[in-house]
């Protein structure tokens, strides 16, 4: 028994099933690819296609061929492209008369078989294609030969050569055809302004839930923007799409690195920065900068994250961007042991604070307030053998009542846990560290675990603090890295 009229239509062997139970039955090529439309509902030339039995690659070399033995028609094909030509109009590339015309040769059949309804009301009065596709249709009669997919060109009349005032009056419609497809757009403003909110509120969900469906929750979103930049419209429009999908890849990016999957991240950074600069928007740039060298600091190269929070520093200095990205590069100093770079950024990351203007984008994740901006600050004088100030900013910062962004409230507390013991408070450190112990397992993110990790290190040093409490938080360490890079 075979596959069942619902198959899915991507299934190869429910296509290819059909086509042999139908050849079996003596049904023509004609026949099949009317199945094909119904029974899977793709378009005709996808349907005529597929009734040859030929894939994507193989009906273009054909193509590629037959042009080449007919120098008036200029075709260069590949898988891509021939896909695009089979979607149209829901893709920007309309297929030219001659293409259709060769398409027809090559799969035996009439041009206005490779033309339904769809393309009809996509074309103006006159286009070209659809006189192509008023040519009555040839009986087609004969059976199809399922072991020969390739079999010889049907014979195409060929059209007479129009006179000069013919060639006018077409040049003039193709004209005015043209005019009418670049006025077209398949984005209004309304649904932008939809797709930015959209944006603005996962990227303010994720500072506070659960990452694992909130990542389908982007992908999904993602790849809606991804489709409509596959389509036509403005330029302008193009560029307001590439700016929210550099956005969306950017949050991916982030999520990626704190889920413990850095190469991955970086493959979400650098599709990011394509759409920035696709888009020409700096800001975008700077936010795609702060999040690679996030990645790249997480992932022990701290020179390199050093580069990408200078460059983007340069590129949105009057955003919290900029707040931000000096407080990245001060991190990574602080890390590598330069206290006075370290400093030095903090430097910039306050005069930056007073310089911002306006509101983020985005904001949510692609903003920085001033809890953001204790975090890190707090960190850096920690490593710079000043607990006294970590544990004054971080205890301040943290008696706050408003509500923080998980992930950043966890490092806040284990710094301030590192604060009590590094002046032999391990009462203190226990008391910090409670909210952080407490998180559910898909909560800890693979930075906490990191952090979690160092502070087991500096429990060991502490002549007071509690064997117990070490063991405690390296087991917690441990579990948070796990949940981070399964989640």
């Amino acid at each position: 028994m075979g596959p069942s009229p619902g198959s899915k239509a991507g299934a190869k062997y429910a296509r290819d099933w059909l086509r042999q139970q139908m050849t079996d039955h003596g049904c023509t090529r004609r026949d099949i690819a009317a199945e094909m439309r119904v029974r899977f509902g793709v378009r005709p030339r996808e349907a005529w296609r597929h009734a040859l039995g030929l894939t994507l690659q193989q009906a273009a070399d054909r193509l590629n061929a037959l042009a080449a033995v007919r120098p008036e028609q200029a075709v260069a094909a590949d898988a891509s492209l021939l896909g695009k030509w089979e979607k149209w109009p829901g893709s920007r590339r309309k297929p030219s008369p001659g293409l259709v015309s060769l398409l027809a040769e090559l799969y035996g059949c009439t041009a206005g078989d490779l033309l339904d309804f769809e393309d009809r009301q996509a074309l103006h009065a006159g286009d070209p294609l659809l006189l192509l596709g008023t040519a009555a249709a040839p009986a087609s009669t004969a059976p199809a030969d399922p072991a020969d997919p390739a079999e010889p060109y049907a014979s195409v009349p060929a059209a007479a050569d129009p006179g000069p005032a013919e060639l006018v009056e077409l040049a003039s419609e193709e004209a005015a055809a043209w005019a009418q497809w670049a006025e077209s757009s398949n984005l209004g403003d309304i649904a932008f302004e939809q797709l930015l909110a959209d944006t603005q509120t996962l990227a303010a969900r994720y500072l506070r839930e659960k990452p694992g469906t909130f990542f389908r929750d982007t992908r999904k979103l993602r790849n809606r923007v991804f489709a409509l930049l596959e389509g036509h419209q403005h330029p302008r429009q193009s560029a307001d799409l590439y700016m929210v999908a550099g956005y969306l890849c950017g949050l991916r990016a982030w999520m990626s690195s704190d889920l413990g999957q850095p190469r991955r991240a970086d493959t979400q950074g650098r599709t990011a920065w394509l759409c920035a600069e696709l888009a020409g928007h700096d800001t975008l740039r700077a936010w795609v900068l702060s999040t690679r060298s996030k990645i790249a600091f997480w992932d022990g190269r701290l020179k390199e994250a050093i580069t990408l929070a200078r460059r983007g520093a340069e590129l949105s200095p009057h955003s919290t961007a900029g707040v931000l990205l000096n407080c990245q590069e001060a991190d990574a100093w602080s890390r590598l042991g330069a206290a006075e770079e370290a400093r030095a950024a903090l430097g910039r990351a306050a005069e930056a604070q007073e310089t911002v203007r306006g509101r983020d984008d985005v904001n949510g994740l692609f903003s920085c307030g001033d809890f953001r901006h204790v975090n890190y600050a707090a960190a850096v004088h920690l490593r710079g053998s000043a607990p006294e100030a970590a544990l004054r900013e971080g205890t301040g910062a943290l008696s706050d009542p408003a509500p923080h962004a998980y992930g950043t409230a966890a490092q806040l507390h284990i710094t301030v846990a590192a604060a009590h013991l590094a002046l032999g408070g391990p009462e203190g450190a226990a008391e910090a560290l409670g909210p952080v112990l407490a998180l559910p397992p898909e909560q800890r993110l693979a930075p906490i675990a990191n952090r979690l990790h160092g502070l087991a290190a500096d429990v060991a040093r502490c002549p007071r603090a509690d064997q117990q409490l070490g063991v405690g938080v390296l087991a917690q360490a441990r579990l948070a890295k796990g949940a981070g890079q399964v989640a």
